[in-house]
């Protein structure tokens, strides 16, 4: 049996992950404030919850500071997606930043738990593999991508300095790959970009070889772990890689999903962006120590559930 009814804000609260974590908060009885200023979340995401009690969608962009009362703060605010991040990478930037720095004051005023949902970009492109929590990383600091890695990167930094200043109960979570419904259908992301191409009979872009490895994580899964972590003791701020561990390459992952589609799609060929990275797979060892955790979901089944979604979305 779960004690006080925690109030509970969740940053970027109507996009793809932020809505699945409210609605697990929401499930196990918190009060959730889902903010969110709706440059690639939707109120759509999070409709099914407006009928409840203990849900409240605040439109609000985290680079304002904030007044409100409440006992958690994740902070998942930042576009996360390259065809976003880049489309205005100074706002990226100011994202991560400035909305790290004021939802850091917010729960140092409050006194409040705080949750930074960090990403494996930290990581660049990786001269380690898989990627464990120690490493310090390979990034372009000013290459395209530099908006979303370093501004993920400066609000780490921002969350251990408020913690070692203020003594402030931080947590840091690093997500690699994600997918799921909810997913934006032009994000950008490989696994929504394959699926949509793949469900309208459209080429499917590769980029390089194909070669390139990933390891994609159901959102499920996800949500759990960053919930885990949340409940952790004060004195346990990671940072901690939460993703799957299970390496696929980018050209087994469009063969698997014309296989679940069934489409006739063909593959097409183009050159590797700048500082595209070839590998990326967690190490999550400390996670499982830690959270007692592990992905259960598995790949096929998440993008059963993930093509479902889109076949929806695009009434196909």
């Amino acid at each position: 049996m779960r004690g006080v009814r925690k109030r509970v804000l969740v940053t970027g609260g109507a996009g793809f992950l932020g809505s699945h974590l409210c609605d697990r908060l929401v499930e196990r009885g918190d009060d959730v404030i889902a903010l969110d200023n709706y440059y690639t979340g939707t109120k759509d995401n999070v409709a099914h919850l407006f009928d409840r009690s203990n849900f409240e969608l605040m439109r609000h962009d985290v680079t304002f500071p904030l007044y409100v009362e409440v006992d958690e703060i994740y902070n998942l605010a930042c576009p996360a997606s390259p065809v976003h991040y880049q489309y205005d990478p100074v706002q990226t930037t100011k994202t991560s930043v400035h909305g790290a720095i004021n939802m850091l004051g917010l729960a140092k005023r409050l006194k409040a738990r705080i949750l930074q949902a960090s990403t494996s970009e930290v990581y660049g492109d990786p001269t380690v593999h898989p990627q464990t929590e120690d490493y310090w990383g390979h990034v372009n600091p000013i290459g395209p991508r530099a908006c979303y890695d370093e501004g993920k990167r400066c609000a780490e930094t921002l969350f251990f300095d408020y913690r070692r200043q203020h003594e402030l109960p931080i947590k840091v979570v690093r997500i690699f790959n994600t997918y799921g419904p909810r997913m934006h259908p032009n994000d950008g992301r490989v696994v929504s970009n394959f699926i949509v191409a793949a469900l309208q009979g459209n080429p499917i872009a590769i980029y390089g070889d194909g070669g390139q490895t990933r390891s994609f994580c159901y959102c499920d899964d996800l949500v759990e772990a960053m919930i885990r972590m949340m409940d952790t003791e004060v004195d346990v701020v990671g940072p901690i890689n939460i993703g799957n561990p299970s390496e696929i390459t980018i050209l087994q992952l469009a063969e698997t999903i014309l296989r679940l589609t069934g489409s006739k799609s063909k593959l097409e060929r183009h050159p590797l962006p700048q500082d595209d990275p070839m590998q990326r797979c967690p190490d999550i060892s400390r996670a499982r120590e830690t959270l007692d955790w592990q992905p259960r979901t598995e790949l096929e089944d998440g993008l059963r559930e993930t093509i479902g979604y889109f076949k929806s979305l695009l009434q196909l």
